[in-house]
């Protein structure tokens, strides 16, 4: 059986880790992207809050330890793919983030189970995904082959 002391460390514990804040923040967006509308619309809906600047954070993403999973996840997606500075992205690199996106889709490894829990609304029915599919297949065909990779 669980002493009364052990709860009482436990709940002291749980309040002093709430003293070691996170960042959540959400820098300006600087050349973002610019899809049609139908694409543009699914990737706010499932991948915005971890990969642009314009997360929303959920009440839960201000308590510790959940708060530092989430920081790191939205830090981590944004390094992946950031749609907020999409602009920036040399053409190789964006040719990369779109291969990235289109195996993502294919494997169904984008968005996260865990974040399609919390966030129902960010699951990708078979018309999302096939919308999204085409889309990184029109912007990958639409590259030169320097910007491709390949020697012209």
């Amino acid at each position: 059986m669980i002493s009364l002391s052990l709860v009482f460390a436990l709940m002291a514990a749980l309040l002093l880790i709430q003293l070691m804040a996170v960042q959540r923040m959400n820098p300006p967006s600087i050349a973002p992207l610019d899809a049609p509308p139908q694409v543009q619309t699914v990737l706010t809906r499932a991948c915005y809050d971890c990969h642009s600047n314009q997360t929303r954070w959920p009440w839960y993403s201000r308590v510790a330890p959940v708060s530092w999973w989430i920081a790191r996840d939205v830090a981590h997606g944004r390094e992946q793919v950031n749609f907020s500075t999409w602009g920036t992205y040399l053409p190789r690199t964006r040719r990369h983030k779109l291969q990235w996106m289109g195996r993502a889709l294919r494997n169904h490894a984008m968005p996260p189970l865990a974040y399609c829990l919390m966030h129902p609304d960010a699951r990708l029915s078979e018309e999302d995904r096939r919308v999204v599919e085409n889309w990184v297949r029109t912007q990958l065909g639409g590259l030169s082959p320097r910007e491709q990779g390949h020697s012209e």
